[in-house]
């Protein structure tokens, strides 16, 4: 569905600090790398999570995609079509998405949005009619579609944004931070819909988002981009693999821990009664447990691994 080869893109910028008859005369500019010859391939279906730095190259990469910039140089095939060509046909079947970037109408209806998207995108009465009852049902926003956009709370907005976005219904979607400003509740029903909308669907998506629930609920696979370049394209679950090797084991306690015991334990730990926290590698802490919890009064104990965000920087640490 998707295809990138050694994608670049530079843009250009004016230099500084030069007086208007030296720009009049020779004008000079300076180039700055966004898109460092990336590549990848996405499949029919594929959920992928397009993870990220501010700066990182990820709108840049989304925006080409969708026919929006130009490369500089590289092949990009979506749909069997060449985004930047803007042909009928492979317009009809991308979306783009944007947090906080509004394309209803503020005074009307998001309804009268709706009415105006179907005859850009020349959907019959029928299918209409059937995908905005889809599309309702599943964003739960039947008490929100016929009131002014202006009097919209922002995760009303976004939810009306999707509908808009996907009235046509298209095989490739392109969300970018989707759900960036939103509070839980509005996130928890925004991620929600975005995988049952997958499912039922069988929509291609690349999604960004600074949220790292996010992308571990929805996306199994994950792309790492920083400075114009990929670092890392896999399972999330193999990026978890190799850069999480710590967990944190707590122990909620009966009792103290007596001072003779506490002066064995070899790893380092935080204890303020009743909870234990211990943070290492995973076969250190089997070792202490096997050592050590006979010895203790606990009524529980977790094992967790380290939070997706910790793991992501970790990643980012050690970039080539």
């Amino acid at each position: 569905m998707i295809k990138v080869e050694n994608l670049i893109k530079v843009y250009k910028s004016q230099k500084g600090n030069r007086s208007f008859l030296q720009d009049f005369f020779k004008r000079e500019y300076e180039e700055k790398p966004a898109l460092k010859q990336i590549s990848f391939e996405i499949g029919s279906g594929e959920l992928v999570g397009f993870i990220g730095p501010n700066g990182a190259g990820k709108t840049t990469t989304l925006k080409i995609l969708a026919g929006i910039l130009y490369p500089t140089s590289g092949k990009v095939s979506v749909l069997g079509h060449v985004p930047f060509d803007k042909e009928k046909e492979f317009l009809k079947q991308i979306s783009f998405v944007m947090g906080q970037k509004n394309q209803l109408i503020w005074e009307l209806p998001p309804r009268e949005s709706y009415l105006l998207n179907k005859e850009i995108y020349e959907i019959s009465d029928v299918a209409f009619q059937k995908h905005l009852a889809d599309l309702i049902d599943l964003l739960e926003a039947k008490e929100i579609v016929d009131k002014p956009v202006r009097t919209l709370s922002l995760g009303q907005r976004m939810r009306a944004e999707l509908i808009a976005a996907l009235i046509h219904r298209p095989k490739v979607m392109f969300l970018d931070e989707p759900t960036i400003g939103l509070d839980i509740f509005a996130q928890t029903t925004i991620v929600n819909f975005i995988k049952e909308y997958q499912k039922q669907f069988k929509a291609t998506i690349i999604l960004t988002s600074h949220y790292m629930k996010d992308i571990a609920s929805l996306a199994k696979r994950v792309i790492l981009i920083d400075k114009g370049q990929i670092l890392f394209d896999g399972l999330l679950d193999k990026l978890i693999r190799s850069y999480s090797r710590e967990k944190t084991l707590t122990i909620i306690l009966k009792k103290s821990i007596p001072a003779p015991l506490l002066e064995k334990f070899k790893l380092p730990f935080e204890y303020q009664m009743p909870l234990l926290k211990i943070k290492a590698e995973k076969t250190q802490l089997l070792k202490f447990m096997a050592q050590y919890l006979s010895e203790l009064e606990f009524s529980d104990f977790t094992l967790q691994d380290e939070p997706i965000e910790e793991v992501i920087k970790k990643a980012f640490r050690k970039k080539p």
